[in-house]
């Protein structure tokens, strides 16, 4: 409980974190650059020698040549004018890993939270490792310096965890299970939750600890709770919340995962970027622009994203940061207009190469 003190007035800004309560982009000044260079109708490449067929008929277009030159297993869609019923902006990038690779950037954080290292824009982090795609990653939030709340993996290297307490009033303390989206060692793809008690007592769930704030806070998450508990292990992960599809299914656990509370807003319209795989092993970066940076468009709601992305066939997904942090580079270049007007310096990122 000293631990959980001590963050207490920390947790409170994690509204910022999340992006998605940082103004409104009516206040915002013209956008302050022209738009992506992207032609209304770019060209397409023949259907018959898209590697995604099934995504062209769903209305998505093939915009990566566009964007210059990109590996030939992977490819850049951007959404037809609607998406489930309303005005959307929305990017994807697929690839195919039987070829392609993906890494997390992240600061360097323990369950402290608390972070030396500076947060990056997607563009620092493009001009550091030069990779096809770029997004933003998981959580994070500041105070009296830099902290992170979300996990982030790469080559093994646990180098952030999932934060592990929530509270609405901060009389009753929670102890939540929060999204993981990992590529085990043996090349496995989940969708899941992770709880870290300790360094050395950190376990992931194909179910959530079913915790609420309408109810008393439940135990502690251990190796016998919730159930199906194992050791955590991955080569590469991202974590953020809340789960959008597990095994197949939507979950959209925003509530067991307590994001009632922290700025995610699940049920508003807002930019919003999430990560999926499907069963043939395509991986999808997803972000979709909102709060009216292009006309009309409101942005989605966290399960308007999981329903995107099950029509998409994934079968493993969760929902990233959003709002002013959803941004996705290819080749360096912007696909959709940033909320905030200006990239955001974000604690991690995750990339195709």
């Amino acid at each position: 409980m000293n631990t959980i003190t001590k963050f207490c007035c920390l947790f409170i800004l994690m509204a910022v974190s999340a992006a998605c309560t940082d103004g409104n982009a009516s206040d915002l000044n013209d956008w302050p650059w022209d738009d992506p260079e992207v032609p209304e109708q770019p060209a397409e490449k023949p259907s018959a020698e898209d590697p995604n067929q099934a995504y062209v008929d769903l209305g998505w277009t093939n915009v990566g040549d566009s964007y210059g030159s990109l590996p030939e297993y992977i490819n850049v869609y951007k959404s037809p004018a609607e998406l489930e019923g309303k005005a959307a902006v929305a990017y994807m990038a697929v690839a195919d890993m039987k070829s392609a690779g993906w890494d997390v950037w992240s600061v360097r954080s323990d369950l402290t939270y608390k972070t030396d290292d500076s947060y990056k824009t997607p563009s620092q982090v493009y001009e550091d490792t030069k990779a096809p795609i770029i997004v933003n990653g998981g959580f994070f939030f500041w105070s009296d310096g830099n902290y992170t709340s979300s996990l982030a993996v790469s080559q093994g290297e646990v180098l952030a965890y999932n934060i592990n307490y929530a509270s609405e009033d901060w009389v009753s303390v929670y102890y939540p299970t929060r999204a993981a989206f990992l590529q085990k060692k043996d090349g496995k793809f989940d969708a899941c939750w992770t709880y870290a008690a300790s360094v050395s007592q950190h376990y992931a769930y194909q179910v959530p600890a079913d915790n609420s704030y309408a109810k008393a806070p439940l135990q502690v998450p251990s190796s016998t709770f919730p159930a199906e508990a194992e050791t955590f292990e991955a080569q590469t992960a991202i974590g953020g919340g809340p789960v959008l599809i597990n095994a197949g299914k939507i979950k959209d656990t925003w509530k067991e995962e307590m994001f009632d509370v922290g700025g995610v807003e699940p049920t508003s319209s807002h930019p919003r970027t999430a990560i999926g795989v499907t069963r043939d092993k395509k991986m999808i970066l997803f972000v979709c622009e909102g709060r009216n940076m292009t006309d009309g468009v409101a942005g989605m709601t966290t399960a308007e994203v999981a329903s995107v992305l099950k029509d998409l066939g994934c079968v493993e997904a969760i929902n990233l940061d959003g709002g002013g942090s959803s941004c996705m580079l290819v080749n360096g270049r912007e696909t959709i207009k940033v909320s905030g007007g200006d990239q955001r310096a974000v604690a991690s990122a995750v990339i195709f190469k």
